[in-house]
C-alpha cells in the first residue's frame, strides 16, 4: 500500500474513531481510505468548514472519550494554529497528520517539501512544547501513526505526523502487526467520586486525569491560565504551575519520547543528519561512499521535536563534519547547527524532490568534506 493508506490503516489499528477534516492535497487519500473503513469499526468522520473548525471538532471529540485525529497540508496547518495552542492549553489527545508539500501559501499542492518543520514546533504562539514525528516510508507512516496515538493519549497533548507528499504516494510493502502486538496507551482515567474529580490534578508524570463528558462530571476546561479545577486565575502563581508543567511533561520525559536511527557512527568522520523522504538518499548515500574507503555515517531524526539535542552534540564531538540535507532552505540545520556548539563544521545541502530520488547532491557533499579534510 502507499504511505497514505499506511497511515489511515495506523490510525484505525491505534483506536481512531474519528476523523475531522477539511479537504486539501496532497493528503486527501487519508481521509478517503478512513471513510472506506471506518465503517467496518464504528468509527465517524466530518468534513468541516474550515481547517479551524476541523481541529476544533478533534478537540471535542476527544473531550468525548474518542481517539481522534485531523489531516491536512500547509495551507490547512497554517489555519490550525489557534487551536493546536488550544489543543495544548487543554491537554487535549489528539493526532495531527500533516503531508507537506512544497511553497509558502498555496505553494505546489504535487510537489513534496519539508518546509514545515519550525511551523510544526513554533506555529502556535506561547510558550508549549509539542511532540513531532518523521516517517520516511509507508510502513513508518502505519508505525508512527500507532506511536502518535500512544505518545499523545500518554501525555495529553497533540502530536504531530510531519510526513511529506513523496512519503504519501509512494508504495511499499506493509507488515501490519496483529492487534495485541501494537501495545496501545490506554488514557489516563479518573475512576474516583464524581464529585471530587479535578481535570488538572496531576502526580508525578505531570499529566492529568481525563473523563468522557457528558458522563454526569461537572468540570471546566479554558484556555486561559487556569487551576487543578479548570477555572481561570489571573496570577503568576498560577500562570507557573499551568504553563511550566505543560512544558515540563514533554522535557522531563524527552528520553522517553526521542527516537532515531543512526548507522556506521562509530568511526565516522562524515555524519550525515536527515529525516523524511530525504533520508532514504541519504542512507544510500553514506553506503555508497564507504564503499569508496569515506568514514561516512547518518543520524536520521524520527522524532524531530524533541529535538535529540544531547545525541547531536555527542556526534559533533567526534566527528569533524556534519552534513544536513532537506527538501527546504535550512530547518533542521539550524537546529544541528545550534546543538553542535561549534565542534564540526555544519553544512547544509538543498534537495528539490527531483534530486532526492538521486542523492547526487549528498553524495557529493560527503566526497568534498572528506577531501577537505
Amino acid at each position: 500500500m502507499n504511505g497514505n493508506q499506511a497511515c489511515a490503516e495506523g490510525s484505525l489499528a491505534a483506536g481512531c474513531r474519528f476523523l475531522g477534516f477539511y479537504p486539501i492535497q496532497p493528503c486527501f487519500e487519508i481521509v478517503q481510505h478512513f471513510a472506506d473503513r471506518c465503517v467496518d469499526v464504528d468509527g465517524t468522520f466530518i468534513q468541516m468548514e474550515d481547517e479551524i473548525s476541523a481541529l476544533a471538532a478533534v478537540l471535542g471529540a476527544s473531550w468525548a472519550g474518542k481517539k481522534a485525529m485531523t489531516v491536512t497540508s500547509g495551507p490547512g496547518f497554517s489555519l490550525m494554529m489557534e487551536h493546536v495552542g488550544l489543543g495544548v492549553m487543554l491537554e487535549t489527545p489528539c493526532v495531527i497528520i500533516e503531508s507537506q508539500r512544497f511553497g509558502p501559501s498555496e505553494g505546489y499542492p504535487t510537489q513534496a517539501g519539508s518546509g514545515d518543520v519550525m511551523q510544526s514546533r513554533w506555529g502556535s504562539h506561547g510558550d508549549y512544547e509539542i511532540i513531532t514525528l518523521s516517517p520516511n516510508c509507508p510502513q513508518e507512516m502505519f508505525d508512527l501513526t500507532v506511536r502518535a496515538f500512544n505518545l499523545s493519549e500518554r501525555y495529553r497533548l497533540p502530536v504531530v505526523v510531519l510526513a511529506d507528499k513523496a512519503v504519501g504516494s509512494m508504495v511499499e510493502a506493509v507488515i501490519i502487526p496483529k492487534a495485541e502486538d501494537l501495545r496501545l496507551k490506554k488514557r489516563k482515567r479518573y475512576s474516583g467520586p464524581k464529585g471530587k474529580y479535578l481535570p488538572y490534578e496531576y502526580d508525578k508524570d505531570l499529566v492529568p486525569w481525563m473523563v468522557k463528558a457528558g458522563q454526569g462530571y461537572r468540570f471546566h476546561v479554558t484556555g486561559l491560565t487556569h487551576d487543578e479545577k479548570g477555572y481561570p486565575v489571573m496570577n503568576a502563581k498560577c500562570q507557573e504551575w499551568n504553563v511550566h508543567r505543560i512544558i515540563n511533561k514533554v522535557r522531563l520525559f524527552s528520553d522517553d519520547i526521542i527516537d532515531y536511527e543512526e548507522g556506521y557512527t562509530e568511526d565516522a568522520e562524515v555524519l550525515v543528519v536527515c529525516y523524511g523522504s530525504v533520508s532514504r538518499a541519504a542512507v544510500r548515500a553514506v553506503r555508497q561512499v564507504r564503499k569508496e574507503g569515506i568514514r561516512a555515517g547518518f543520524f536520521r531524526l524520527k522524532t524531530l521535536w524533541p529535538f535529540p539535542e544531547q545525541r547531536i552534540l555527542e556526534l559533533a564531538r567526534q566527528v569533524r563534519t556534519i552534513i544536513v540535507p532537506e527538501m527546504n532552505y535550512g530547518q533542521a540545520f539550524l537546529e544541528v547547527d545550534r546543538c553542535s556548539r561549534g565542534k564540526a563544521e555544519t553544512i547544509f545541502v538543498h534537495q528539490d524532490f527531483p534530486k532526492v530520488r538521486s542523492g547526487v547532491d549528498i553524495i557529493n557533499a560527503i566526497r568534498k568534506a572528506d577531501v577537505k579534510a
